[in-house]
């Protein structure tokens, strides 16, 4: 493909070169996948008011993120088995995002190691928990990340339990992947992919193995993976965790208005609106139709972010409008990172910024600041 002009052209490239299991991984929902598909398609049901005769020179798109300056009001979501998208996949993410002036975010089930990406980026990054059984291995994992400057943690509320991806059993995911037929089979398809993993030695859960006793290859990780994952998390945990990290913090998960209320009472400095990418609950409602009631429920007590289906500049624009003062591409960056590596973030992250930019000017606006509800049509707003 030799022009690279939307999100879109780089999904149909990454499914080319990455294997099914990690394509499908990425580009995959719970159950029906309804609530995945939502996320993305209640954006489209949201017009623009398209504004004429007005100056459009001069045009910035910058923000700030809990107090970060930021090129544009975009944050690279932290994902799983990012490094199996692509070789040191998450390195080279962390990279493009600090060259364009946006913050990355690690998984706590990357296949870089916390230290992996301090090592090679100089901009603090920010550093996604889970909450799971082993309170010693939680407290580990926020030491790693204060001893690598992380400038902020994000708490993900919403994956007590995992939700059933029908195509990961499918696929039989596991990272490495076995080498069973239908995947030697597979991977022999995707000659870049495999050149790229024969040159490194990072291809298991890098924060995990070799950091928790006793977990020392995929199978033990597996096991261990599926019992830790703590169902009895409560708010009380959150502040526990407030108060043991002591920096920044992000709470991730939320679609509720009542859980929205309990997260500006933490004290913590923004929260996420979303439903994990409709990765959990099947059937819950799209992020961006929960954004404007959550906004309204929390007023100015907490900085509100959100995530799930931002495709496009348009989608940053109308979040924005709809008072999310921060978003989060995932499946976004990961199409780009298959498709081409760190160039192809690099690429996802200019696509969204031009199609932001343009958008802004059509709209009547020159920078986001002055940006609100009044920039949508009325009555295609979420009900």
């Amino acid at each position: 493909m030799s022009v690279i002009t939307c999100i879109e052209d780089l999904r149909v490239l990454a499914q080319k070169r990455v294997p099914r299991m990690f394509y499908d991984y990425a580009d995959s929902g719970s159950w029906t996948e309804g609530t995945y598909r939502a996320n993305e398609a209640d954006f489209q049901s949201i017009k623009l008011r398209q504004r004429v005769a007005v100056n459009m020179e001069g045009r910035s798109t910058a923000a700030t993120m809990i107090g970060r300056q930021v090129a544009m009001p975009v944050a690279i979501a932290p994902t799983g088995l990012t490094g199996m998208q692509h070789a040191d996949g998450e390195i080279l993410a962390a990279q493009a995002a600090e060259a364009f002036g946006v913050p990355f975010t690690l998984s706590t089930m990357s296949i870089c190691s916390i230290e992996d990406v301090a090592a090679n980026t100089t901009a603090p990054f920010w550093f996604q928990l889970y909450v799971m059984r082993d309170r010693g291995f939680i407290n580990s994992l926020i030491d790693r990340a204060k001893a690598a400057k992380c400038e902020a943690l994000v708490l993900t509320l919403d994956l007590q339990i995992l939700g059933q991806r029908h195509k990961d059993l499918k696929n039989g995911l596991s990272a490495p992947p076995k080498l069973t037929l239908p995947n030697l089979i597979n991977m022999a398809t995707k000659p870049r992919w495999c050149l790229g993993m024969l040159g490194t030695s990072r291809r298991q859960f890098g924060n995990i193995v070799g950091h928790v006793k006793g977990v020392g290859d995929m199978g033990s990780l597996s096991e261990w993976t599926a019992k830790q994952f703590d169902p009895q998390l409560s708010w009380d945990d959150v502040q526990w965790i407030r108060d043991r990290w002591g920096g920044k913090l992000i709470l991730k998960g939320i679609i509720d208005e009542e859980d929205a209320k309990l997260a500006a009472a933490t004290g913590a400095d923004a929260l996420i609106v979303s439903n994990h990418g409709g990765r959990q609950l099947d059937g819950a409602e799209s992020s961006i139709r929960a954004l404007p009631r959550i906004v309204d429920a929390v007023g100015d007590r907490i900085e509100v972010h959100m995530d799930g289906g931002i495709r496009s500049g348009q989608d940053v624009l109308k979040a924005w409008a709809l008072g999310a003062r921060g978003t989060y591409i995932g499946r976004a960056f990961l199409y780009g990172l298959g498709a081409m590596g760190k160039p192809g973030v690099s690429r996802a992250l200019e696509i969204i910024h031009r199609e932001l930019e343009l958008t802004m000017a059509f709209c009547g606006h020159r920078e986001l600041r002055g940006v609100d509800r009044r920039v949508l049509l009325p009555g295609t707003l979420p009900a």
